[in-house]
């Protein structure tokens, strides 16, 4: 097998991390992922200031606790930290190798950055056609500040190979950091379908780290402790199949459920596409192997998709926000008295690009305390002019502190506009990718497995036997005391995984919870096209709600842009279940 150890889930996550892989027990590779959607809009900003930059630089503190070790015990140095500046990055990994006196091959890949190249891809036909509107890049009011393809895993294949002891890799798919390793240690063809297959399981699962092992766990009463807990580790073997893990004597747990919370984050279809192969999550088996040890075996593969999907950010001019505590008694009113003064002081909601207003109802009926009492106005504005948006907009707002309703009381200090950037997700024909590794003064050129002309290989799904439901009296109990959950965000869109840790649990949530009846019991997801996916194999079903995060979180005005809090607000609602079921989990979880 060959160990993959992940340190880090994004950027900002715990520094001390890697050392911690690298002491607690044996592993072969340490990974770290630290590209999210936002992160990449933050690296641009540093880079516009700073050209030298652009490359996530708390990396390198981590890599200089770790790198001696781990060039001591052969543990391979895999990370997309490189970010918009993967040859800067390099440069700086070299430099610090070379001030402790050690030696170490440092590889870097490119061939990510499509900015360059922009008006030549439109030439040759390419659209940019927004994934989630269909509108394409051409007919956007905003310019695009960065353009990035996702790569897959080979060029991190072909830098290992080399012997590289460090690879420094850009915009790369978060589970290609795994995949690549994998692929390298077992030799694996580019159309061992399955095997990729399984790496990509693998990489999805520990991409985010300690979510893997406890962290944000729906159950999360179920965790021995939170305290130092662990980071995931796979342990992944020739065919594919692999074993999740932590190391011993660290906090958090590795369940069936911690992990099958972790495959349904931020996914919408069960098909997971990936530039080296299509991952069936519907085709694996999950069970418990042991204490913190979870085996995922069976995934199946599929030829890869002929497209590779681009992170777009475009600049999309200014926004400001000011939240307003509204308290006690006629709370709708005074929003509307307050909000009706605002945009007639500042000449209308018209001379704004975009207002967005949210009262959100916080406050209790005859409240135990002062703060038991609070609503919140939440308004939002955007437009191109940082002026108008920006501080003329929140002197109006504070003119009204002894002139509007009663109890006038801000939450947010006024303030200047700040810059936000359009997610603009899309897709580029695969013959326009190219990954070049460099390594020691040699470049070598990877071109997709789409391009290369293997035969097209499908993945068949059989019929889904769904368990029965129990029948009988009904009884009123929280979703979330029965079902876990874990919601994320896909650039505008939100996703919703609910599972069930019984197959009779699963047979009642698939009769139950349509893309309908999710509406009705969220209503504030009414309006947005929901798609509902099954994993039987899991007990588990998938929405995928487009559109309700706007134009992606940097630009969104929900006070959770990432949707993270989503899932536990539907396992908070009151539903019906049999009481048979209920007593059947309840006697389960006492056993």
């Amino acid at each position: 097998m060959i160990r993959i150890a992940n340190c880090s889930g994004f950027y900002g996550d715990k520094l001390s991390a890697a050392r911690d892989m690298i002491d607690g027990g044996p592993v072969d590779v340490l990974t770290g992922d630290y590209l999210a959607e936002l992160t990449m809009s933050i690296l641009h900003g540093q880079q516009s200031k700073n050209p030298e930059t652009g490359y996530v630089g708390t990396f390198l503190k981590q890599l200089r606790d770790v790198v001696a070790p781990c060039l001591e015990r052969n543990i391979k140095i895999v990370t997309n930290a490189g970010g918009l500046n993967p040859k800067g990055m390099a440069a700086e990994v070299r430099g610090i190798v070379a001030e402790l006196g050690l030696d170490a091959k440092v590889a870097y890949i490119e061939g990510d950055n499509l900015i360059p190249r922009m008006q030549e891809l439109q030439g040759a036909g390419e659209d940019f056609a927004n994934i989630d509107t269909g509108q394409t890049l051409a007919d956007a009011a905003n310019a695009p500040a960065t353009a990035n393809a996702y790569l897959g895993a080979w060029g991190i294949a072909e830098a290992l190979g080399q012997g590289a002891d460090i690879v420094i890799c850009p915009r790369v798919t978060d589970a290609a950091v795994v995949i690549g390793p994998a692929a390298w240690k077992f030799g694996w063809a580019r159309n061992d379908y399955d095997a990729l297959a399984g790496a990509l399981a693998a990489g999805h699962i520990i991409e985010c780290g300690a979510q893997a092992t406890g962290g944000n766990y729906a159950f999360f009463q179920e965790v021995p402790s939170f305290l130092d807990i662990g980071y995931p580790i796979a342990e992944i073997e020739r065919d594919g199949s692999f074993t999740i893990t932590k190391h011993p004597g660290t906090g958090g747990l590795v369940s069936v459920g911690t992990v099958t919370a972790q495959l349904l984050y931020e996914i919408s279809s069960p098909d997971y596409l990936n530039p080296d192969v299509i991952a069936h999550f519907d085709r694996l088996k999950i069970e418990q192997a042991g204490a913190d040890r979870v085996r995922v075996s069976g995934c199946r593969g599929s030829t890869p998709p002929p497209t590779h999907k681009v992170c777009i950010n475009t600049l999309g001019g200014y926004r400001n926000s000011m939240e307003l505590l509204v308290t006690g008694l006629d709370i709708e009113q005074k929003a509307k008295v307050f909000s009706d003064a605002l945009f007639h002081s500042v000449g209308g909601r018209d001379a704004f690009d975009q207002v967005t207003e949210q009262l959100i109802r916080s406050d209790k009926t005859n409240p135990p305390t002062n703060e038991q009492a609070f609503a919140s106005l939440k308004i939002d504005v955007k437009g191109a002019d940082p002026k108008s948006v920006g501080r003329v907009f929140s002197a109006k707002v504070v003119e009204l502190a002894l002139a509007s309703y009663p109890g006038f009381c801000s939450r947010t200090g006024a303030g200047g506009a700040g810059p936000f950037v359009v997610h603009w997700p899309a897709l580029v024909d695969s013959r326009h990718i190219t990954e070049r590794v460099f390594l020691n003064g040699k470049e070598t050129e990877i071109r997709p497995t789409s391009q290369l002309g293997f035969a097209p290989v499908k993945c068949q799904k059989p019929p889904a036997e769904i368990p029965q439901a129990p029948v009988g009296k009904m009884v009123e109990i929280p979703f979330g005391r029965v079902f876990g959950t874990r919601s994320g965000d896909k650039g505008g869109c939100a996703n919703i995984g609910v599972w069930s840790k019984t197959d009779s649990a699963f047979g009642f949530l698939y009769d139950y919870l349509s893309a309908e009846r999710l509406q009705d019991l969220l209503p504030d997801t009414a309006g947005f096209r929901i798609d509902r996916y099954e994993l039987p194999n899991i007990n588990a079903l998938n929405f995928f709600i487009h559109g309700i995060l706007e134009e992606g979180v940097s630009s969104s005005t929900r006070i959770d842009g990432q949707a993270k809090s989503m899932g536990e607000y539907l396992r908070a609602k009151v539903i019906e279940l049999p009481e048979q079921l209920v007593n059947e989990l309840e006697s389960g979880a006492a056993a």
